[in-house]
């Protein structure tokens, strides 16, 4: 006999029921849920290791979403037609869970740890996306694992004026304002999302809003866990490990001063890091000069661990003291900036952008229709024709790391700064790539590339609505006091309690990223840190406006042109011709590309090239296929042939019959004393036969009546 499924419901602001039940399935994983809403059923699995490998020195986490294609009820479209490697939208998802429950597990807590978010079920309305967080947390709750939770995410949107909690999936298209919050019943932790130009006090407000709406979701989680019992109450011991004083201490008399005078010198990154190696390396030959060699060895990850934290520590402390900063910056200041434009004269737009030691080279590439993306989720199948990509090697750190495609990182940054530059685009026909090279990365490298990928757009002749920037802000608490860093360096990443990323116009936010790892961040600090972004934003913006101002008039020489056509859908297989004979030979005729879909009832024939004249021909050749003539249009025509009644004529692709009446205001007895082939002349359409349905055309119709 199995356990007896617990579940507990709450609901959301605008009454839709959401449920949590665990005990019904995959009871053999240390913790598992099962999260309803509608017709959409989530399972979360927690798996740990009964203990941490030998000399283990960091937590092995693994966080998993993906969507079983059998959810919305179909069959994968690749060759093996199974599910394979997580997409990319399975990986940002997988992202923002991961985020939000990592920081919550003890320290010493290292044994390896799986957790894995299946969708198996999804229906039209609801975003799976805004739930996945919350059946990875009952997960953790009810079962044995040591965690400092429970925690949940919303998705909290500004539409038509309002804010909207995890609003049903048609309505994001009318957000001005889409934010994923997660948070634990005390404190914000984190906030992913773009917005339309938006102001800082309307990020502050989605953010309440939705911590009000987690509190609920963590308190029936709690109220589960109660359900389930000791197996949820009784937590397995995360080690504690017993600090060695003497060792400690032997590293603080040693290196403090040492880190100290580093941290107060102003280095660059390479000198910096040098130098507080120099340090470790002193402290490993004090070490075994009194307590031997053997004892050195036994303890060098301890020694490792101690020297991390003092460093920590120390510069902190510096900070907080002196609000003077590692490279010698003042906490508001931004590091110099130096950018170019058309720096790669083949590419059809591109920028490089420094910003201390961190560099983007930026390229864009216009495509057509043909070049778009096809996006091939379980509840999702369309084409994007933005892509962006981020590219991080290892030589931007001087690092020798193998090329093996973009990580979960990769991914992460990309999707941010491709939210943010997306936000200013105006309609266009054509596919837009743009790719960032991080060829230096000392803090902040997505934002650098949102401001290649601006300045990019802008050298294309892209006509974006405004240039975009972004910068990322850091902050160092403790005991009371704060202080907000813009512009943060890697380090200060590292050793900072926030990270927190905000692009945007000159007009408001276009994206923002943030990750808090203090507890009981204010609201005021918050709203100080946002307000103190836009400074340095703004700052950013005059900066690029030096070397590209606004975007060029025109595209390059060689970038495709491409213009759109629209017909009725009748002509759709006329252009096409059979087995697309004709739209074939006008483009190898032409040197053109050219693309139809139907959309409607309407035909969209977009025609790409970077010949101007075969573009033009391509679309002359199109017209005439397509050719509708109206009552009184006025047209240049050539006579084909001769008869006692009238004379046929050929134009625009079309023919006619131009009958004798209809010559000349005089009566004509011979066509042949008025007309001969080859003959150009103009002629007015007058009508219609009713009974035929063919144009009546006519030249008397232009001359002047004698």
């Amino acid at each position: 006999m199995g356990q007896i499924p617990k579940s507990v419901s709450f609901h959301l602001p605008d009454g839709k029921e959401v449920t949590i039940e665990t005990g019904k399935l995959a009871t053999l994983a240390h913790g598992s849920a099962m999260v309803k809403v509608e017709d959409t059923m989530m399972l979360a699995t927690v798996v740990a290791s009964a203990e941490a490998k030998p000399d283990q020195s960091f937590f092995p986490l693994s966080v998993d979403y993906q969507e079983k294609f059998a959810a919305a009820g179909k069959i994968p479209g690749n060759f093996f037609r199974r599910e394979s490697k997580l997409s990319d939208y399975e990986v940002l998802i997988s992202r923002l869970v991961d985020r939000a429950v990592r920081p919550l597990f003890p320290e010493k807590f290292l044994n390896e740890t799986q957790v894995i978010i299946t969708l198996l079920s999804g229906d039209k309305k609801n975003m799976p996306d805004c739930y996945a967080a919350l059946a990875a947390s009952a997960a953790i709750v009810v079962s044995d694992i040591p965690w400092d939770g429970p925690i949940s995410e919303v998705r909290v949107c500004k539409i038509n004026g309002k804010y909207v909690v995890n609003p049903n999936r048609d309505q994001l298209a009318t957000a001005d304002l889409d934010l994923i919050v997660a948070a634990t019943l005390k404190d914000v932790m984190m906030v992913e999302g773009e917005a339309n130009e938006c102001q800082e006090h309307e990020i502050i407000e989605a953010i309440k809003i939705a911590h009000d709406a987690i509190k609920v979701q963590c308190n029936a989680q709690l109220a589960l866990a109660q359900l389930v019992g000791d197996k949820a109450l009784v937590k397995r011991e995360a080690p504690v490990v017993e600090k060695d004083e003497e060792l400690s201490a032997l590293i603080d008399s040693i290196a403090k001063n040492a880190v100290l005078e580093v941290a107060k010198g102003a280095l660059d990154k390479t000198t910096r890091k040098k130098k507080l190696k120099e340090i470790e390396d002193k402290i490993k030959l004090s070490v075994i000069e009194q307590k031997g060699e053997e004892y050195q060895v036994v303890n060098a990850a301890k020694i490792s661990e101690y020297y991390d934290k003092l460093k920590k520590s120390v510069i902190r402390q510096m900070v907080l003291d002196t609000n003077i900063r590692l490279d010698g910056r003042k906490l508001d200041e931004i590091r110099p900036i130096w950018s170019e434009v058309n720096y790669l004269p083949a590419a059809h737009g591109s920028a490089l952008f420094t910003r201390g030691e961190t560099q983007s080279l930026t390229s864009l590439t216009l495509g057509t229709k043909m070049d778009q993306m096809m996006i091939d989720n379980a509840l999702d199948n369309y084409y994007e024709k933005f892509i962006l990509h981020y590219n991080f090697p290892g030589l931007s750190v001087g690092e020798v790391k193998p090329n093996r495609g973009p990580g979960r990182r990769e991914v992460g940054h990309a999707n941010l700064a491709g939210r943010s530059l997306k936000k200013v685009m105006p309609v266009l026909p054509y596919t837009i790539r743009i790719v960032s090279d991080i060829l230096e990365s000392n803090g902040s490298s997505s934002m650098a590339t949102v401001c290649a990928g601006s300045m990019a757009l802008m050298d294309a002749g892209i006509q974006i609505k405004g240039a975009v920037s972004g910068i990322a802000m850091g902050m160092i608490a403790e005991n009371g006091r704060s202080a907000i860093l813009s512009d943060i360096l890697g380090d200060e990443d590292a050793l900072g309690d926030m990270d927190f990323k905000v692009t945007g116009t000159s007009n408001g936010i276009t994206g923002c990223q943030m990750d808090i790892k203090v507890d009981g961040m204010p609201y005021e600090t918050l709203e100080k840190a946002l307000l103190q972004a836009k400074a340095g934003r703004l700052h950013i913006l005059g900066e690029m406006s030096k070397t590209i101002a606004q975007s060029n008039d025109d595209f390059k020489p060689h970038a495709p042109r491409m213009v759109e056509i629209i017909i009725d859908k009748s002509f759709i297989g006329a252009v096409i011709g059979p087995g697309g004979k004709i739209i074939q030979e006008m483009q190898a005729r032409t040197n053109t590309i050219i693309n139809i879909e139907e959309v409607g009832d309407k035909g969209v024939v977009t025609i790409a090239s970077t010949d101007a004249t075969g573009l033009q021909a391509a679309r002359e050749a199109i017209a005439k296929i397509t050719f509708t003539p109206s009552v009184g249009d006025v047209y240049e025509a050539e006579v084909e042939s001769i008869m006692a009644y009238g004379a046929f004529v050929k134009f625009f692709g079309q023919s006619g019959l131009l009958h004798v009446s209809e010559l000349d205001h005089k009566r004509i007895e011979d066509v042949n004393t008025v007309l001969k082939v080859g003959d150009k002349i103009t002629i007015k359409i007058i009508g219609t036969d009713p009974k035929t349905g063919k144009l009546r055309l006519s030249r008397k119709a232009l001359l002047d009546k004698e």
